[in-house]
């Protein structure tokens, strides 16, 4: 048993049956990419989207997906339930008649009992929510917004170009759906943030806010993003793996048990991480995490504060 709510655990209680997230490039911009709202994207984006490892991204939105699978049975023959994930960029950043049009070519597929969407709380109007409503209706909806930081001056200095205030909103107003998931972002990491801005981060937006899921990131320094500019400069420190583990692990201690843990880790492609380059030993990364917890006799939400959602 692991130390806190993991995804995957989840995923089995709520399927039946180890369940397949297949990433897809719908083809979707970013409001602070386009001009909407900023342009240039966030500091640490890479061109592609945070859509790296995506088998074929330039391929129609089916044949991604079954390319997907394909490639996921390699290691697991037996999957038969499939979650299509929207993953890079902004995947309601556009009219709905277009999202639907691009979500419905993939969501009826055989095997699918759901839908994330990698999404802005700047990019969610009342008939995109609506549709998503509809969507919850038919099969599993999981809405995953982006806000990496609750500090305005750090979403400043990563161009993110939204409030924390505006988040608040968003999850509000999505909330109203009980059936839609919602998972929240956070990179730990991000520039002239300390130990203690990460753990506030975590402690607002899981105490309050009506939220499910939780990703925490570690900040990946990737080739041809505009942070590589902090980081040369001296305004950005890479974490180091000890740093990382025990900020992890303070922040599983405040997360109340209830939420999904569907990240604590990340990956990117070896090529282009600047670094940490520890972080490409995923696994030893996530042991070490269980190891901490172990040692510190800690599990999810053993130091959890009672949940008071902004009103």
């Amino acid at each position: 048993m692991k130390s806190y709510n993991a995804l995957n655990d989840y995923y089995r209680t709520l399927f039946g049956e180890k369940t397949f997230k297949v990433p897809i490039d719908a083809g979707f911009d970013c409001p602070n990419r386009d001009g909407t709202v900023a342009k240039g994207g966030c500091t640490f984006c890479t061109v592609s989207g945070s859509g790296d490892a995506i088998v074929a991204p330039d391929a129609p939105i089916r044949e991604q997906f079954y390319k997907e699978i394909d490639f996921m049975h390699r290691k697991w023959p037996d999957v038969r339930k499939y979650l299509v994930y929207f993953q890079n960029f902004t995947n309601t950043h556009e009219k709905v008649e277009i999202i639907r049009e691009r979500y419905e070519q993939a969501i009826n597929e055989p095997g699918v009992v759901g839908i994330n969407i990698g999404t802005r709380p700047d990019c969610l109007p009342d008939e995109t929510i609506a549709y998503l409503a509809e969507l919850s209706e038919r099969m599993h909806v999981t809405v995953e917004l982006g806000l990496q930081t609750t500090f305005e001056k750090t979403s400043d200095l990563i161009n993110r170009a939204h409030s924390y205030e505006l988040y608040v909103e968003t999850v509000k107003r999505l909330r109203k759906f009980p059936k839609i998931e919602i998972v929240s972002h956070l990179i730990n990491g991000l520039p002239g943030e300390t130990h203690e801005m990460m753990l506030e981060n975590v402690r607002r937006c899981v105490t309050d806010n009506d939220i499910q899921g939780i990703k925490l990131h570690l900040l990946h320094l990737m080739t041809n993003t505009r942070m590589q500019r902090d980081y040369h400069e001296g305004r950005l420190q890479l974490l180091s793996q000890e740093e990382y583990v025990n900020i992890i692990c303070d922040q599983l201690e405040i997360i109340p048990k209830h939420i999904v843990i569907h990240r604590i880790t990340g990956d990117a492609p070896r090529d282009m991480l600047i670094g940490p380059m520890w972080s490409l030993n995923k696994w030893e990364v996530l042991n070490a995490i269980e190891t901490e917890m172990r040692r510190r006799g800690s599990i999810q939400g053993c130091k959890a504060k009672e949940q008071k959602f902004i009103c």
